[in-house]
C-alpha cells in the first residue's frame, strides 16, 4: 500500500517523541513492501535542529506554507491507498480535508498524544489539529493510549471506530551496546521536561539523589527550568540525539521511565521510551498507571516505584537481579513491542478492523 501522512516533524527528534515512533514505524512498513510519503512544515525551530534529514524508507516533503505543497499533497492523495492525520500537525485542518477529498484513499486520524488532547478539552480548549466538527469523518481513529480514552473519543469527539496502537521501538536501533562515560549513572532518566510529569520526577529521581549523595544520576532532556536547584550528583544533558539512545540506556545501572500526568490519569499509556530502554536491556523502574502490568509484569520484567524509598530501595538492589529483570523485559518487548509488531497491527486493522480489548495481555494480534 502507500501512505502519505502529515505529521509534526520527521526530520528532527529534538523534543519532539513523535520522530523516533515514527521513524520505526515507517521503516517497518518500507520492510514489509510499503511506501511512506511524509509532508512536514519547515519551522526554523526544527531545521535548527534537524538529526534525520532524509531517511531511505520515507520520502519526505519540507513545506514552507500549505499552498506551495498542495499541489504535491494531491498528487501523492492520488497514488495513495492511506492517508494519515497524527495530533500536532501544524496543518491539520488542510490534511485532513485533503484525504477526505481524495478518491478510494483509507482516512486515518492517529492521536499520538490522545490524554494531553482530552485535557485540553476539559479545560475548555480545542486543539488546532482537530476538525472543529471532531473525528467522526475518518474511516479510523488511531489512539496512543487506551483505557477509557478510547471511550471518551468515541462520545466527545464522535469517532465511529477507534483502536489503540500503543508505543513501539526499532530493536535495529535501539540494542545492547557499549558504554559510554559520560552516561555511566545509576539512575537515569531520558525525557524533555513536562510540568504535568516533574512531581513524579522530583520524587523518584531527585529526592533519592539527596537522600543517596554516594549514587550519580543522569537527566537528559530540553527545557528543564530549575538545574540549578538539582543535588551536585545530577547531572544533565540538554539534548541526546536518537543515535545514541542506545549507549545512554546501556551506560546506566538503572533507567527510569516517567509518566505524564493526563497519560497516567487514562491508564494503558506506555511511552515509547520504556520499550527503547527495555530493547537496550536495561533495567527499568517506572511511575505506576492502570494498565502497566499488561506490557510488562511487575517485579519480574519491571521494577514499580511510588515514592522516594521505594525508588532508593531498587536503587540498592543486586546487579544480579537487576540484570535478571532487563533480560526478561528485553525478551517481552520483542515479543510483543516492535515496530514491526505494530505496523502489522496497523495493516490489520486497516484491512479488517478487528475489535480490540485492553483486558487482554498486549501481544501479537491485540496490541
Amino acid at each position: 500500500m502507500n501512505f502519505t501522512v502529515f505529521g509534526l516533524s520527521l526530520t528532527s527528534s529534538w523534543g519532539n517523541g513523535h520522530a523516533t515512533l515514527l521513524r520505526g514505524l515507517f521503516r517497518s512498513l518500507s520492510y514489509l513492501g510499503h511506501r511512506v510519503v511524509f509532508f512536514e512544515y519547515d519551522t526554523p525551530y526544527y531545521s535548527a535542529h534537524r538529526d534525520a534529514p532524509s531517511l531511505p524508507f520515507a520520502d519526505i516533503h519540507l513545506y514552507r506554507s500549505w499552498d506551495d505543497c498542495a499541489a504535491e499533497v494531491r498528487s501523492s492523495l492520488q497514488h495513495s491507498d492511506v492517508g494519515i492525520v497524527t495530533s500536532y500537525c501544524p496543518h491539520a485542518s488542510e490534511a485532513t480535508q485533503a484525504i477526505q477529498s481524495a478518491a478510494n484513499v483509507f482516512s486515518i486520524f492517529y492521536d499520538m498524544d490522545t490524554p494531553v488532547t482530552l485535557q485540553q478539552l476539559e479545560h475548555g480548549n480545542w486543539p488546532s489539529y482537530l476538525p472543529v466538527e471532531g473525528l467522526g469523518s475518518f474511516d479510523l481513529v488511531l489512539s496512543y493510549t487506551g483505557g477509557r480514552a478510547i471511550e471518551i473519543l468515541k462520545s466527545l469527539l464522535k469517532a465511529r471506530r477507534v483502536e489503540p496502537l500503543y508505543g513501539w521501538v526499532d530493536p535495529d536501533t535501539y540494542q545492547k551496546t557499549n558504554s559510554r562515560a559520560e552516561y555511566q549513572c545509576d539512575l537515569s532518566y531520558l525525557g524533555t521536561y513536562s510540568a504535568d510529569r516533574q512531581l513524579a520526577l522530583d520524587t523518584l529521581l531527585i529526592e533519592p539523589a539527596r537522600q543517596l549523595p554516594e549514587k550519580r544520576f543522569i537527566i537528559a532532556g530540553a527545557m528543564y527550568p530549575d538545574r540549578a536547584a538539582w543535588p551536585s550528583n545530577v547531572r544533565s544533558f540538554d539534548h541526546v540525539a536518537p543515535p545514541d539512545h542506545a549507549s545512554f540506556y546501556s551506560s546506566g545501572t538503572l533507567t527510569l521511565n516517567v509518566t505524564r500526568g493526563a497519560m497516567a490519569s487514562m491508564g494503558y499509556c506506555p511511552s515509547g521510551r520504556l520499550f527503547e530502554a527495555a530493547a537496550c536491556r536495561a533495567p527499568v523502574m517506572s511511575d505506576w498507571w492502570l494498565g502497566l502490568d499488561s506490557f510488562f509484569t511487575p517485579g519480574k520484567e519491571i521494577l514499580i516505584a511510588e515514592n522516594s524509598d521505594q525508588a532508593g530501595s531498587i536503587l540498592r538492589l543486586d546487579p544480579r537481579e537487576l540484570s535478571g529483570i532487563a533480560a526478561r523485559a528485553r525478551e517481552r518487548t520483542l515479543d510483543c513491542h516492535t515496530a514491526e509488531k505494530r505496523a502489522r497491527r496497523l495493516l490489520q486493522l486497516i484491512e479488517s478492523m478487528p475489535v480490540g480489548s485492553d483486558a487482554l495481555r498486549v501481544c501479537g494480534g491485540v496490541s
